[in-house]
């Protein structure tokens, strides 16, 4: 039984979401549909860059992941290729290039009807169905030459300091920041540090969990997926502490004396 993820920016309250399912199941009624989000900020494909790329490697290789986000070009140009032992679907519009540092080589270019108006569900759905029955890659589609990239925004470092940025706001209001453990620590270089973010108090202390401060207390750790996570004990960090997307975080790093 294939699996095969969705992660859009569709929402739910609408028919869209539905009519991708229905026309998917259609194809192949044994197919097993997992949400990994539809709540991605529309038209957002950093977010939905994040969140996929943190996800897709809990599934079982051979996963058939959908990306659904920004679909807007005209004609629609969805590219679909294999990486890291899962098949990844969605559009070409740079989403991609944000998740991984390179592409393969062997990405091909999905043809539609050019006389249907929206063939989305259409084209993920015949997608699904000819990666689902074993067929090869090579014969999805024509290959896709170049394709769309975007440059993620990168952290600022000198000897001293580094200055990242909110990425990602979760359920909880916790902020994500866009710098990764193994390079805070190598940075680091064992120093003590000090979290600096809007006008608040700064943080001097790494946490291993959210209950290692007190209920109502500003904390930072790093998430199961390595990221400097700024957050509040049991509150809304995001509201309450004034931070949002794009937002500047500083870390300073104290030298010994």
């Amino acid at each position: 039984m294939a699996i095969v993820t969705l992660t859009t920016d569709f929402g739910q309250q609408g028919y869209y979401l539905a009519a991708l399912k229905g026309s998917i199941l259609k194809e192949g009624p044994d197919i097993q549909l997992i949400d990994i989000s539809h709540f991605v900020k529309p038209y957002d494909i950093v977010q939905g860059a994040f969140i996929l790329n943190n996800a897709y490697h809990h599934f079982p290789e051979g996963t058939i992941h959908l990306i659904a986000i920004n679909n807007i070009s005209a004609p629609l140009s969805l590219i679909a290729f294999q990486h890291k032992g899962h098949y990844f679907v969605g559009p070409d519009n740079g989403i991609f290039s944000l998740m991984f540092d390179h592409l393969p080589e062997e990405v091909y270019r999905l043809q539609g009807n050019k006389g249907i108006p929206f063939p989305l569900n259409g084209l993920f759905a015949e997608a699904v169905a000819h990666i689902s029955g074993g067929k090869p890659l090579l014969e999805i589609g024509l290959h896709a030459g170049g394709t769309e990239k975007r440059i993620a925004l990168q952290p600022v470092v000198n000897a001293s300091q580094i200055r990242g940025s909110v990425i990602y706001v979760d359920h909880f209001e916790n902020i994500v920041v866009n710098i990764k453990q193994e390079f805070f620590e190598k940075v680091r270089n064992k120093r003590r540090f000090k979290l600096f973010f809007k006008r608040h108090d700064p943080i001097e202390q790494l946490s291993r969990n959210y209950s290692d401060v007190q209920i109502g207390e500003t904390l930072c750790l790093f998430n199961d997926a390595g990221y400097l996570v700024i957050a509040i004990n049991m509150g809304k960090g995001a509201s309450l502490l004034g931070l949002k997307l794009d937002d500047m975080v500083q870390v300073d790093f104290i030298n010994k004396t």
